[in-house]
C-alpha cells in the first residue's frame, strides 16, 4: 500500500502536470473514480472533473506549481498538508492547506482545500473587480 508521502506527492504531480495524457494517468492512479475535491472556488466530482479542474488552473495560471511545505499528518484515513503556489522565480503566489480522506488501498476519496494565502489574480481579472 502507497505511504502518505506517495499519495500527497502524486496528488501534487498532478496539479503541476501540464500534459494532458499523463495528468489523466495519474489522476486515475491517485482518486476514487467518484473523488470529490472542494476549495474556495472549485467544487469537483469525479475523474473527468478533476482532469478539466486541473487543466482550468494551467490556463489561468501558467508557468505555477505547487510544492509541499512541511509534514504530512495524518491519522485513520485522513491526511492533512500545506503547500505553497511558487512561480517560475520561485516566489510564492499562494498558500494553503489540504486535508484529504484516503481509501483503504490507498486512492483519493475527498479533498478539502483552504487558501492560507489567496492566489494572486491575474490582471485581466481584477481590472473589472469594484471596491
Amino acid at each position: 500500500m502507497d505511504t502518505a508521502m506517495d499519495v500527497v506527492e502524486r496528488y501534487l504531480a498532478i496539479w503541476n502536470e501540464t500534459d494532458g495524457a499523463r495528468r489523466r494517468q495519474l489522476i486515475e492512479r491517485t482518486w476514487s473514480e467518484d473523488g470529490l475535491y472542494y476549495d474556495p472556488v472549485f467544487a469537483t466530482s469525479g475523474h473527468d472533473e478533476i482532469d478539466a479542474m486541473v487543466a482550468g488552473f494551467h490556463q489561468q495560471f501558467p508557468g505555477l506549481h505547487f510544492e509541499r511545505v512541511g509534514e504530512i499528518e495524518g491519522h485513520h484515513d485522513r491526511l492533512r498538508f500545506r503547500w505553497d503556489l511558487l512561480d517560475a522565480d520561485g516566489a510564492r503566489q499562494a498558500a494553503g492547506t489540504d486535508v484529504a480522506v484516503v481509501s483503504p488501498d490507498g486512492l483519493l476519496l475527498d479533498v478539502t482545500g483552504f487558501f492560507d494565502v489567496a492566489p494572486v489574480l491575474p490582471d485581466a481579472v481584477t481590472e473589472g473587480a469594484t471596491t
